[in-house]
């Protein structure tokens, strides 16, 4: 409507113009009335055009409105659809979010778990003798599947080698440090040994070494494997823990030396004690087989024991008739040779005696350092207190030790001497007794000593 309006004036002020021009400028009136008639016709068309224009501008127009309100209606189901997609991105934000702070906490401990088994893996004996150990994965590396699959295949192969004995050639450092080449036997993810000596691992991962003690027991059971001689095989299911224990234990020379300077003292006494009873106690035997020899044969006598000699003396003293004196005189022979029988029984009881209390002695003062240990270094270390326990104990053993033996020795250097005694003091009584019965010159007296002999032999 406003288009057709607009149009309506525009021809009316061309027509206005139009006047003045024809006023000023005369022509025919046909010629006008043709012009005005052309302009009218022109006009009309133009107005038909217009009216034509209009209604196919409403046309379009509806169409408008009607692609309008579709629109319009596409844009609030779009909108709808928008909102519910953005509530859809926030809710995934917020799980993606939650499941990003999972996944990196899962990458990172099985990164970690990796790295730690590949470290106690490096302590195994079963990379030792040619198998390799697993990859170590970072946070990338564990999104890949061919890193996973390669670190799954050396489990599986470690795994499979904790089973195998083998055997292998490889440089081990002794005891001396001095590095050569020999064969090693692997026992599985247990322990290794070469010949008789079990092995562990040196400073350097690809070095081994022999430990430092190996146990008789042990050893011989390790050689005799290692040899073919026996199928019989000794394993640690702790790792080696026991077997190094074992290792551990003190030698007899380390047990002495543990007693300390209390613990020499003992030792030294009782040696000392064993030795003066051992060459006593051959003194006797010498001593019993020159009494044997003379009880064989009284018509001889020997200077040689103690019965001939006192034998010897009273046969010396037979001229005297007054019997008190010839009986003081032979015991005064008696027991000029008990010394010689009893010597050294003194000592060894006083020895016997002393290791005991110098063994409580060895204890009270490995007591003493052992409280000294506790009160400069506290009881979080049980090793700073083992000194002076070992002192304790080992002083009380060596005192025991010491003591017992002793104590046999006395008892049979004690009753050696008392039966050679007995011995000698019955002959003496005897040759007495037949002296002041018969006399001096009294006949079968040198028969009936034979006799006695004898018997007593």
């Amino acid at each position: 409507m406003k288009r057709s309006g607009w149009l309506m004036g525009w021809l009316l002020c061309a027509l206005v113009a139009a006047v003045p021009l024809a006023q000023a400028q005369p022509e025919p009136l046909t010629t006008l009335r043709t012009d005005r008639e052309s302009a009218e016709a022109r006009d009309q068309a133009r107005l038909m055009e217009l009216l034509d224009d209009r209604a196919a501008l409403e046309a379009a127009l509806e169409d408008a409105r009607e692609v309008h309100e579709a629109a319009e209606q596409r844009r609030q189901v779009l909108e709808a659809r928008q909102q519910a997609l953005e509530e859809d991105k926030t809710e995934l934000d917020a799980r993606q979010q939650e499941q990003g702070d999972d996944l990196t906490a899962l990458l990172a401990t099985v990164a970690r778990h990796s790295g730690e088994l590949r470290d106690a893996l490096g302590e195994s004996w079963v990379v030792v003798g040619g198998a390799g150990l697993p990859p170590r994965l970072d946070d990338v590396e564990v999104l890949e599947l061919g890193q996973l699959e390669a670190f799954a295949d050396t489990l599986m192969a470690l795994t499979a080698e904790t089973g195998r004995v083998i055997r292998f050639e490889t440089p081990v450092a002794d005891a001396d440090g001095e590095v050569a080449p020999r064969q090693v036997v692997r026992l599985g993810d247990l322990a290794a040994f070469s010949g008789g000596e079990l092995l562990r691992r040196g400073a350097d991962d690809s070095a081994l070494a022999v430990v430092e003690r190996t146990p008789r027991s042990v050893s011989a059971t390790l050689r005799a494997f290692h040899e073919g001689d026996s199928r019989v095989m000794v394993l640690d299911p702790t790792g080696g823990q026991v077997l190094a224990a074992l290792a551990q234990n003190p030698s007899l020379v380390e047990r002495f030396h543990q007693g300390g300077a209390v613990g020499y003292v003992i030792v030294a006494l009782g040696v000392a004690g064993l030795l003066v009873a051992l060459l006593q106690y051959g003194y006797l035997l010498r001593v019993s087989w020159a009494v044997r020899r003379q009880l064989q044969g009284l018509d001889q006598l020997r200077g040689d024991n103690p019965l001939g000699r006192v034998l010897a003396r009273f046969r010396s003293l037979e001229g005297q008739q007054v019997p008190e004196a010839l009986e003081a005189r032979l015991d005064e022979a008696v027991l000029a040779e008990m010394p010689k029988l009893e010597r050294g029984q003194p000592l060894v009881k006083l020895i016997a005696a002393i290791a005991p209390l110098l063994g409580l002695l060895g204890t009270v003062t490995g007591m003493i350092v052992t409280f000294q240990a506790i009160t400069v270094f506290g009881t979080g270390d049980p090793q700073l207190m083992a000194g002076g326990i070992s002192q304790a104990l080992v002083t009380t053993v060596l005192g025991l030790i010491a003591a017992v033996p002793l104590l046999f020795a006395h008892t049979a250097l004690a009753g050696r001497s008392r039966h050679l005694a007995g011995v000698v003091e019955g002959q003496a009584s005897a040759a007495l007794a037949e002296h002041l019965e018969q006399g001096p010159t009294a006949p079968g007296s040198t028969a009936e000593s034979h006799a006695r002999a004898a018997a007593l032999a």
